[in-house]
C-alpha cells in the first residue's frame, strides 16, 4: 500500500508542478472524455439492457448477446460480408495507399501535386456514390453495360447493384477507391519527413538496393504514419455501411449488401432497440480493438 501511495503522490506532485501545460489539454481531454470515452462506456451498459428509448432501460443480462451470435441470420450474414470486406479492402486498401505514396514521392514537385490531389479525392467531397452508380447502372445506360454489350461480351445488361452475385463486387471495389485517401496523406508527409542522409549512411553501412532501402530506413522511420494509416485502415473496412446503402438500398436483396454497421443502423435508428444496437456496436469495438493490437505488433517489428 506504501508503494502505490507513493506512486500516486509523484503522480500528484508532477501534475501539479506542470499544471499549466495540463490546463491547456484539458479542454481537449474534457470533450474527448464527453464525446468519445463516455458514449462507449453507456453503450456497453445498455448492451446488457432492453431499452427502446420510451421506457427505462430494462436489464437482461446477456440475453442480446445470446440473440445476436445463436438467432439473428441477418446479423451473421452481416458478419460475414463485413469480414469479407475487411479481410480483403483493409490490407489492399492499406498496401495500395504506402505503395503509391512511396512511387508518387519519387516524382518532380509539379506532377507530385496533381497525383496527391488525384488520390486524395475520395476523401475532399468528390460525389463517389453518383460515380459508381453510373458505372454499374443496372440499365444498358451504365457505363459497364454498355461497353460489356458493345464489345458482345453480354446480350443482356447485368444488375450490377441488386443481383446477389455482383454486389459485394462493385461494393469491394468501391471501398477500395475510397480508402486510398485515408492513410495515403499521411504516407505523404511521412516520406517528407526522412532526411536524405540516413539513405547516404544506409548505403555506406552496406544497403545494396531500394528495397532493403525501404525495410531498413524508410518503413522504421515511418512507424508513426504507419500506425495512424492501419488505424484509418480498420475504421474504415469494419464501419462499411454507407456505401452498402447508397449503393445497393437498405436492405439490399438478401442482404447480400449488408454489414454489421447497417445492422446496427437498422436497429439503432429504425427500430429504436438501442440495447440490441449497443450490444452490436460492442462487438464491433472489440473486434477493431483486437485487429489494432494485431497490426500495432507487426509493426513494432519492421525494421527488426
Amino acid at each position: 500500500m506504501g508503494v502505490k501511495f507513493d506512486k500516486w503522490k509523484n503522480t500528484l506532485k508532477t501534475i501539479w508542478k506542470c499544471r499549466v501545460q495540463y490546463a491547456f489539454l484539458l479542454p481537449y481531454a474534457l470533450i474527448f472524455t464527453i464525446f468519445f470515452v463516455l458514449p462507449v462506456i453507456i453503450s456497453i451498459v445498455y448492451s446488457f439492457t432492453y431499452y427502446n428509448v420510451l421506457n427505462p432501460p430494462e436489464f437482461i443480462g446477456l440475453q442480446n448477446y445470446i440473440n445476436l451470435l445463436l438467432a439473428d441470420d441477418v446479423f451473421l450474414i452481416s458478419v460475414k460480408n463485413t469480414f469479407v470486406l475487411a479481410v480483403i479492402t483493409g490490407p489492399l486498401g492499406y498496401i495500395m495507399s504506402f505503395m503509391f505514396a512511396w512511387l508518387i514521392h519519387e516524382l518532380p514537385r509539379f506532377l507530385k501535386t496533381i497525383f496527391v490531389l488525384i488520390f486524395f479525392a475520395p476523401s475532399i467531397g468528390v460525389n463517389t456514390f453518383m460515380l459508381f452508380g453510373t458505372l454499374f447502372s443496372s440499365d444498358s445506360y451504365g457505363w459497364v453495360n454498355a461497353y460489356l454489350m458493345d464489345w458482345s461480351i453480354t446480350s443482356a445488361p447485368i444488375f450490377w447493384l441488386t443481383d446477389p452475385t455482383y454486389m459485394m463486387t462493385v461494393i469491394i471495389i468501391v471501398v477500395l477507391w475510397m480508402s486510398l485517401g485515408n492513410g495515403f496523406l499521411s504516407f505523404i508527409a511521412g516520406l517528407q519527413t526522412i532526411g536524405k542522409d540516413q539513405y547516404e549512411a544506409a548505403y555506406v553501412d552496406g544497403i545494396k538496393n531500394r528495397w532493403q532501402e525501404l525495410w531498413y530506413i524508410t518503413l522504421p522511420n515511418m512507424k508513426p504514419m504507419l500506425l495512424f494509416g492501419a488505424v484509418m485502415s480498420i475504421t474504415s473496412s469494419f464501419t462499411v455501411g454507407e456505401v452498402a446503402n447508397a449503393l445497393c438500398g437498405f436492405p439490399s436483396t438478401d442482404y447480400a449488401a449488408s454489414t454489421v454497421v447497417t445492422h446496427l443502423t437498422d436497429y439503432g435508428s429504425l427500430r429504436f432497440d438501442m440495447g440490441y444496437a449497443s450490444a452490436i456496436a460492442s462487438l464491433l469495438f472489440l473486434v477493431m480493438i483486437l485487429a489494432k493490437k494485431a497490426i500495432v505488433t507487426m509493426l513494432n517489428k519492421l525494421g527488426t
